[in-house]
């Protein structure tokens, strides 16, 4: 669950804030002049968030490396659309299907 609330408010009752985080699981989101400016969560929350953050974080230097390789590999040719590979394995599939049959 989401709540917004005021800076001046957010100094008032900072500690209350912090019990209702830590203890409902509670986001909130401290606006200063109708603006979002920060949001308040868990210790366990933000660690999750930290997590997806690193996993992504992985998986485009895996992908960039993968391109790399393409690229090398590749040479001056270029690699068939996503469509035409797609395409390609399905006819391939059906030909090892009907030699089953």
């Amino acid at each position: 669950m989401e709540r917004v609330i005021s800076a001046t408010e957010a100094r008032v009752r900072f500690g209350q804030l912090m019990q209702r985080v830590a203890e409902n699981d509670e986001t909130v989101i401290v606006e200063r002049d109708g603006v979002p400016r920060v949001a308040i969560l868990s210790i366990e929350n933000y660690r999750n968030l930290k997590g997806e953050e690193s996993s992504l974080k992985q998986w485009e230097a895996d992908l960039r490396r993968v391109h790399e390789r393409l690229r090398v590999e590749l040479g001056d040719r270029q690699l068939p659309s996503s469509v035409e590979l797609i395409q390609q394995m399905r006819a391939e599939r059906d030909e090892q299907l009907d030699r089953l049959r």
